[in-house]
């Protein structure tokens, strides 16, 4: 092992946790900051410049975009003869909100996550486990890079603790279930398509869902019902349906 890494295990100031990390990673983390950043949630952030906080939030944002790009490949290969459609869908049940939640708690992230529980509600508690996981893979990915990254994704996350063939045949319909709440507490819905920002592909369609005139969810696919499904699925995170 080299010298960097057995210092950091057994003699660095921090090696209690870089331990914690090395436990539930599988491997001995370079730069500490990062993963240290993957965990505070924005209510205990401070600000550092121009009212951006030092919060996890832009790991998360980088997370889920290298968590999509691997997972999007594993399915390309696993399901040679299905479509974009079939492939769309999978791919978001495997990243939704609920599913990331379930595998960050399997994890054991809830130990490591820091908020301030008088500032974040029952509601907004529903997806702490979900952002500090897409944070951890945003933070994975600038310590080790992609390659290692994916990887990681692959084997410690994906083969271990997602059953992928399980998930194909559960049905998760936000929509109805969005549409049903609304129903039982008396409030309208609505689902309207919105233009797209500049620059986006013209066959991209983006969805707003709205509840009692306020915008609770969009979503962003290249069919106006995964659209629908991915807005009703933000939208119930946000409802803490």
């Amino acid at each position: 092992m080299p010298v960097s890494r057995l210092y950091k295990l057994y003699l660095s100031p921090h090696r209690k946790y870089v331990k914690t990390l090395k436990n539930l990673l599988g491997f001995v983390p370079g730069n500490l900051s990062l993963y240290r950043l993957a965990f505070r949630h924005k209510s205990v952030a401070q600000a550092v410049k121009k009212g951006v906080k030092n919060s996890n939030e832009r790991l998360e944002f980088l997370g889920d975009a290298v968590l999509g790009s691997v997972v999007a490949e594993v399915l390309f290969k696993m399901y040679p003869y299905q479509d974009e459609g079939f492939l769309t869908e999978l791919r978001s049940k495997i990243v939704s909100r609920n599913n990331l939640n379930q595998l960050a708690r399997k994890l054991g992230l809830d130990a490591l996550i820091q908020y301030d529980n008088r500032m974040v509600n029952s509601t907004r508690q529903g997806s702490l486990l979900g952002d500090a996981f897409e944070a951890l893979i945003g933070a994975v990915y600038l310590d080790k890079g992609y390659d290692f990254t994916r990887g990681f994704l692959i084997n410690r996350i994906i083969k271990a603790h997602i059953d992928i063939h399980t998930l194909e045949q559960t049905e998760t319909n936000f929509k109805s279930k969005l549409i049903e709440w609304c129903q039982r507490h008396g409030k309208d819905v609505l689902f309207e398509l919105t233009l797209n920002q500049d620059g986006e592909s013209n066959k991209l369609f983006t969805i707003q869902v709205n509840i009692d005139g306020e915008i609770m969810g969009l979503g962003k696919e290249f069919s106006k019902k995964n659209a629908e499904k991915l807005a009703a699925e933000k939208a119930c995170e946000a409802l803490g349906i």
